[in-house]
């Protein structure tokens, strides 16, 4: 892509961005260089093991890519509390002498939030002025994301009211909430039921710990959260939630929630089955950027992705390619989650045809025309050694819905032909090498 239409692209993602602007997470501007390249006021190289994100980001960003729910056609496995409960013989929701507790666990896009809203809004009585609904969310942002699909599905009980227990909003002493929903950080609502006494959690009907895997991965966030459950009643209905299931977010969530039916929903596997791969061997960047030109000046690409190892070679390659005058967006762990969501959506459109970017979305986003995944670099660990399940995520952006994909790995040293060895025998999948000089064998690959 030109530098004039780049920069008309970058005016149109900071329009899309400014819509969200209530939830920035850091204050660091992002702007595009006179390459049209987007950097930031730091210049050291990071490792793509520096950019994977911390999970409450992570969340944070699948949320706001989201547009419709995961297919997912895995079966759903529901552990109950015990032999004698409904959910054996029930036949009618009468029979289920609802409400239960609740441990529920299943990948993002799968309907959890509109699953514990629902559940929320079913048991509040708008006519009573007091808090009796309790959500917490790990950080403000989620909170706030969690608190929008709250009030869309609540908008025909006008009555109904939500409170925010997050930094920032101060209430004065001895103030009592006279909203029905709360939701919040545990720090705050830990504050807000004890220390200042602005909601009695005894009268709590429903409390809901939103995000469970990212709550124990931040500090102090799982004592808070088991405080705030020892304050509520013994009738209050307990829902955990929760992306994935490790034995710490399990015996946490035995913590807080008592006697729970569980229901668990497996990720759908990914698979190398429907993906031709391939790897090139280059001596340097510059025959890796060439081999790159070739593949496109052979073959038609609808949208490719291109992976790289650190911040600074895919601000180089981005720039590259828009001088060569193709349509490029580019997507690293320094810019803020917003903008990020803001490039995938733009990409998903199809306003830019080749996505270059570091570790930050090796997984997450589906784009149905993606055709092409090409690691220019391999994924490897901080020791050197071959991330296999990075370059599962990675090249399973392509041979999605259906269709046939095609991956290509750039190769250029022993120890990139190393780690691709090791990569082919982890998976026993043989991957062909493609001379990218050779034409005729590169418009083979694309039958």
């Amino acid at each position: 892509m030109a530098t004039d239409s780049w920069a008309l692209a970058v005016d149109e993602q900071e329009a899309a961005v400014k819509s969200m602007s209530s939830l920035q997470i850091k204050e660091e501007k992002v702007k595009p260089d006179t390459n049209g390249v987007i950097k930031t006021s730091t210049t050291a190289e990071k490792t793509d093991e520096e950019e994977k994100e911390d999970r409450a980001a992570q969340s944070l960003l699948n949320k706001l890519i989201r547009s419709n729910l995961v297919d997912n056609t895995n079966q759903v496995e529901v552990l109950q509390r015990d032999p004698n409960s409904p959910l054996y013989s029930v036949k009618s929701f009468e029979e289920l002498r609802l409400p239960q507790n609740l441990i529920a666990q299943s990948q993002s896009g799968t309907g959890k939030t509109a699953a514990f809203v629902l559940a929320m809004l079913s048991r509040v009585e708008p006519a009573d002025r007091y808090p009796q609904c309790l959500c917490l969310s790990p950080t403000y942002e989620l909170a706030l994301q969690t608190g929008k699909v709250i009030e869309q599905m609540g908008k025909f009980h006008p009555e109904l009211k939500l409170a925010y227990a997050v930094r920032g909003n101060k209430l004065e002493r001895g103030q009592k909430i006279s909203e029905q929903i709360v939701i919040g950080t545990p720090g705050t609502v830990l504050d807000w039921c004890s220390k200042l006494r602005f909601i009695d959690p005894k009268r709590i009907k429903v409390f809901v710990l939103d995000e469970a895997d990212v709550m124990i991965a931040t500090q102090g966030h799982q004592d808070q959260s088991i405080r705030i459950q020892r304050m509520l009643p013994r009738n209050c209905q307990m829902l955990l939630f929760s992306a994935t299931f490790e034995d710490s977010v399990w015996k946490f969530a035995q913590k807080v929630v008592p006697d729970p039916n569980v229901i668990k929903l497996k990720r759908e596997e990914e698979t190398l089955d429907t993906i031709k791969q391939y790897y090139v061997l280059c001596n340097n960047r510059d025959e890796k950027f060439q081999a790159l030109c070739n593949l496109y000046g052979a073959i038609t690409i609808a949208q490719a992705m291109i992976f790289c190892h650190t911040r600074k070679t895919a601000s180089w390659l981005a720039a590259e390619l828009s001088k060569e005058g193709h349509q490029v967006a580019l997507l690293s762990g320094e810019m803020m989650v917003e903008q990020r969501a803001a490039v995938i959506e733009r990409f998903r459109e199809g306003k830019e045809k080749v996505l270059v970017t570091t570790n930050v979305c090796a997984r997450g986003i589906d784009v149905e025309q993606v055709s092409v995944v090409i690691n220019f670099d391999l994924p490897v660990d901080k020791d050197g050694n071959p991330d296999n399940e990075t370059y599962l995520h990675r090249i399973g952006r392509t041979g999605r819905f259906g269709k046939r994909g095609l991956a290509v790995n750039m190769v250029d040293s022993k120890h990139s032909m190393n780690i691709l060895n090791r990569i082919q025998e982890h998976f026993n999948k043989k991957i062909e090498r493609l001379d990218t000089d050779d034409l005729d064998e590169i418009e083979k690959i694309a039958n």
